[in-house]
């Protein structure tokens, strides 16, 4: 996530829950509950605290999971991708503009890792170690896949969320009029386009 994003995605998850999903064994269910507040920042919940949440989606966590150790960056990227149900060669897009492949990058803004999550998201996806290039790519495409959800599968407006923050789209009602938002996109699609072309080695 890249220098103009200025947002904070309100806590998913309780502490009981995140506990729970620890032990359990193969695969845990939690329906996800969202609204927007008057100033436009999306909450999203797995436990409503009032009527103005409304069901948002069914999320699947899946505990077996290639990690660094034993996968490569491909490994994990196919994995995740298919987790979220994400096209894979997006995955690796969005990793090669915002990191280009470097595990310990930090802009100025403080977003790290591949994915480039800022801290405040990091914590939200659950993400202890966002230099652990398994939690950052399982974490950023959780994201990813929450963006794409939130714009109706528009890939633009979810890109531009991904970069500058789904208060931002919200509130331009489109694609901000930010020139680095604007070149984030082009840049993400060009090397989406190179990915499903096997075009770019993949790590």
């Amino acid at each position: 996530m890249t220098e103009c994003r200025k947002h904070h995605l309100p806590r998913l998850f309780s502490p009981l829950f995140l506990a729970a999903l620890l032990v359990l064994p193969a695969l845990g269910h939690a329906d996800i509950y969202k609204y927007v507040d008057e100033k436009g920042v999306v909450h999203f919940t797995n436990i409503p605290t009032g009527t103005q949440y409304a069901f948002y989606m069914k999320e699947s966590v899946v505990s077996e999971a290639p990690t660094s150790n034993n996968g490569s960056l491909s490994d994990l990227i196919s994995h995740y991708a298919d987790m979220f149900g994400l096209e894979a060669a997006l995955v690796q897009a969005v990793i090669k503009v915002e990191s280009n492949y470097n595990p310990n990058v930090v802009s100025t803004k403080g977003a790290q890792g591949l994915m480039q999550l800022i801290p405040e998201t990091a914590q939200d996806m659950q993400v202890r170690n966002p230099f652990n290039p398994e939690e950052n790519i399982r974490g950023g495409s959780r994201y990813l896949r929450l963006m794409l959800d939130q714009f109706n599968g528009n890939l633009d407006l979810a890109l531009a969320a991904y970069n500058a923050g789904p208060g931002s789209v919200q509130r331009y009602g489109g694609i901000p009029p930010f020139d680095e938002t604007r070149n984030y996109i082009q840049r993400v699609k060009k090397h989406l386009d190179r990915y499903r072309q096997g075009k770019d080695p993949i790590l």
